[in-house]
């Protein structure tokens, strides 16, 4: 698949008036852009679009391409929510040079791009296409739009709790759409899931030209829908006495994600890296000539480093082989907290402070330090699931290009997150032996996956890959350490391996952290009063200044419709 860009105007009255968005597809049938309308646009060139700009919400943008709907600016890095909840659970350093306040770090300007790629660019384009898509009896479009709906109006609930939505994307008939509670959204999204999976079985006057995620295979489409609905469930089961029973229908269909080989994921093409940028975002952000971007989190390196994880060496890479304070001598200019001492609260609770052992060059969780240059020495992302280096004590800078040239995967349902579902459930249930079985099945799922993914870094040095034996003494230690703790305990350490395991998708991480409050073993803020944990986000500053019916919050500690614990997490 070749790519190029092609504008498609459209009415939104939600954030913006007109849009423009980018479009996939053979470079052989290049026409005009600047002259297509909506009602001449062809159905497959919408949906490419829709699909694009679908994965995109959950990874943002790392080249900020015109023609998509980011733009650059803000707190973080590509943007995008699944960057957000990978920040707030310690997946990515939270980092921010002017604050480590909760309501101050994410701003409400930092959310315009995810809002507006949610409605003037998916939301605007499933309407558009579905014009022409139903009355063409192309069912199976139709389908996928119903699909990546469901999960983007749920995701939004998600972060930012009541939305617009049943009058989006009305053009002139409504300026100001007003807020839908988040419970009904949920319930609109599971009925449009019922539909999805009619059309994925019905009859169809043609299939798509491209499906980015199963090809056509309509099987597996219906599978991810059931997956995505029992997700829902469990997502909202403290507000809904039904869930567990409707996932408990689900799971005895069998009609539902349980193979790795029907993960539901987004395959980055990888490699170019210009108009547009087909690398996995997190690859075009750090595997640069100027070295690494983000930080990666030192909770997360330490625990896994310290546990002998098998993952580790495909999660993270290694530009060097010490780090100041550890290893080598401090050094104010490149790590300036190597001369500091760590807080009162760090030392009460023997967290780690500044700096690791072994290379792992990251930082705390509300490091507020400035840039230092340090580009070509941070740890980043490995191979998985950004598509970059393996780690096998190379301990080389990135560059562009190297490694998996940013071919990696955006996970989004897997079959070993339905095990990790399943064994929340059971502990949930106080049923602690099936919830360490469905554990240990999800891990074992979970690293067999990222296992394979040294294949596509060519220049791997195999013989550092974990072996069986690795695998088999990290899943008995987990086990043991299961076995021995009492039910808190437990659910720390269901917690730990669950964010672990579904490192690459933060909203996945964030929407357990805030329904379950675990793990509490999660590295504090650096600053002892950081303020309320982020509950909800702030509305972006776009909608509430052109929509009358958006107030903003006061703060971000007001919970979405399915949180119904008592306070936020307490690892704040």
């Amino acid at each position: 698949m070749k790519y190029i860009n092609k504008y498609i105007t459209l009415f939104l009255l939600s954030s913006v008036l007109i849009f423009t968005a980018c479009e996939t597809l053979d470079l052989d049938k290049i026409d005009d852009p600047n002259a297509l309308t909506p009602d001449q646009a062809d159905v497959d060139f919408f949906l490419n679009s829709i699909q694009e700009d679908f994965v995109r919400q959950l990874e943002g943008d790392s080249d900020y391409d015109n023609n998509d709907n980011w733009s650059s600016g803000g707190n973080t890095n590509g943007d995008g929510l699944s960057l957000f909840g990978s920040e707030l659970t310690r997946l990515q350093a939270m980092t921010n040079s002017s604050a480590n306040q909760y309501n101050a770090v994410y701003k409400p300007s930092d959310s315009d791009d995810e809002w507006r790629n949610a409605y003037a660019g998916i939301l605007a384009d499933i309407r558009a296409m579905n014009k022409l898509a139903i009355p063409a009896g192309k069912t199976r479009h139709v389908g996928i739009s119903q699909f990546i709906e469901a999960y983007i109006i749920t995701a939004m609930v998600d972060f930012y709790g009541d939305i617009p939505y049943s009058e989006t994307i009305l053009g002139a008939e409504n300026l100001n759409p007003k807020l839908d509670s988040g419970a009904s959204i949920y319930d609109a999204a599971l009925a449009l899931l019922d539909d999805a999976i009619i059309n994925f079985t019905n009859s169809a006057s043609a299939a798509p030209a491209y499906d980015a995620f199963y090809g056509n295979d309509y099987g597996k489409w219906v599978k991810a829908a059931n997956t995505l609905k029992m997700r829902l469930y469990n997502q909202r089961r403290l507000v809904d006495a039904s869930a567990v029973a409707s996932i408990t229908t689900i799971l005895n269909s069998g009609d539902y994600i349980t193979d790795t080989a029907d993960d539901f994921q987004y395959k980055w093409p990888g490699t170019n890296a210009t108009q547009p940028d087909a690398r996995h975002p997190r690859y075009g952000w750090n595997y640069r000539s100027a070295g690494a971007n983000d930080y990666m989190s030192n909770w997360l390196m330490n625990f896994m480093d310290t546990n002998n994880d098998p993952r580790l060496r495909y999660y993270i890479y290694r530009q060097v082989s010490a780090v100041p304070g550890a290893e080598i001598p401090a050094n104010e200019e490149t790590m300036q907290c190597s001369l500091q001492s760590p807080p009162q609260h760090y030392i009460d609770g023997g967290f780690t402070f500044c700096y690791l052992n072994n290379g792992y060059w990251g930082r705390d969780h509300g490091d507020v330090d400035g840039i230092p240059p340090d580009g070509d020495k941070r740890a980043t992302y490995g191979v998985y699931p950004a598509g970059g280096l393996f780690d096998d004590d190379r301990f080389t800078p990135v560059d562009l290009g190297v490694g998996g040239g940013g071919k990696g995967i955006t996970p989004i349902l897997t079959a070993a997150w339905v095990d990790l579902m399943r064994a929340e459930l059971a502990l949930a249930a106080g049923n602690t032996a099936d919830a360490k079985s469905f554990m240990v099945a999800g891990l074992r799922k979970q690293i067999a996956k990222v296992q394979s993914f040294i294949s596509v870094d060519a220049s791997a040095n195999t013989a550092f890959a974990p072996s069986p034996a690795d695998v088999n003494a990290f899943i008995a230690s987990v086990e043991t350490k299961f076995d021995a703790a009492d039910m808190n305990g437990k659910w720390d350490v269901f917690g730990e391996q669950y964010l672990v395991s579904v490192f690459g998708n933060g909203v996945e991480a964030y929407n357990f952290y805030r329904r379950t409050g675990f793990p509490r073993t999660l590295q504090p803020n650096l600053d002892p009063n950081p303020g309320t944990f982020i509950r909800s986000f702030f509305y972006p500053s776009n909608a509430v200044n052109t929509n009358s019916n958006i107030s903003q919050k006061t703060d971000q500690t007001q919970p979405v419709f399915w949180d119904t614990n008592a306070s936020a997490p307490v690892a704040n």
